[in-house]
């Protein structure tokens, strides 16, 4: 059974940062070999707070800059995530082409000048999984071809050839049962927020989970 852990929104707001990552080690601790995808906004901002740019936050990038390269994988997750004053998730909802553009420009922009855009692979999960036709030619135009998606009814991707990798895990988030996906991998999918919030509880969730398995491989989302 292939494993992956996917947690959404790492970024250095009060609610992330570091205090998720003490949730990995301690999963680290008992699964040397586990594999985690951290997706992460480069200048994370909730409705009006502040705005959380990477290049602010030098300790947060080196930590997670100096991450074991044998648990650890970078994917990208918008800019803001959401547009200020109003929406926490629908950064990349709507996009026309050229917008999109835009937004993926400032994405890699602060990655470049923090020092962290080599971390990442090609991968991108759109912010809450909402992703206009627009910006999804865009971000494959600019590289990222893998996308971490739930197979939610609303994404009709039926004109994509062989060439775009999509995977649709069943990215399911902790308050519901963890569900194998016969073709691909478990993803079990945490963020940094309300229900999906990967914390003690659900490490032991988790922990209990894998016990459960006869046989657990761990992978990175590119493999």
């Amino acid at each position: 059974m292939n494993i992956n852990i996917s947690i959404d929104d790492v970024c250095p707001h009060p609610n992330s940062g570091v205090n998720i990552l003490n949730c990995c080690f301690d999963l680290i601790s008992c699964y040397p070999d586990i594999k985690f995808t951290l997706f992460v906004p480069m200048a994370y901002t909730r409705l009006n707070e502040s705005t959380y740019n990477l290049c602010d936050y030098f300790d947060f990038c080196d930590k997670i800059r100096n991450l074991p390269k044998k648990n650890f994988e970078f994917g990208w997750h918008g800019y803001h995530h959401g547009i200020n004053g109003k929406s926490h998730n629908d950064e990349f909802a709507y996009l026309e082409y050229s917008d999109a553009n835009k937004i993926i420009s400032l994405m890699f922009g602060v990655a470049e000048k923090a020092g962290i855009k080599q971390l990442f692979s090609p991968i991108f999960r759109p912010p809450a999984f909402r992703l206009s036709d627009g910006a999804f030619k865009a971000l494959v135009d600019n590289g990222i071809d893998v996308f971490a998606l739930a197979p939610l009814k609303d994404y009709d991707y039926s004109y994509i050839d062989g060439s775009v990798k999509i995977f649709n895990w069943n990215a399911m988030p902790p308050k519901y049962p963890i569900v194998k996906n016969e073709d691909l991998n478990i993803v079990y999918h945490a963020s940094t927020w309300s229900n999906n919030l990967l914390d003690g509880e659900k490490v032991v969730e988790l922990k209990r989970f894998m016990q459960s398995q006869d046989s657990i491989c761990f992978k990175y989302m590119m493999g």
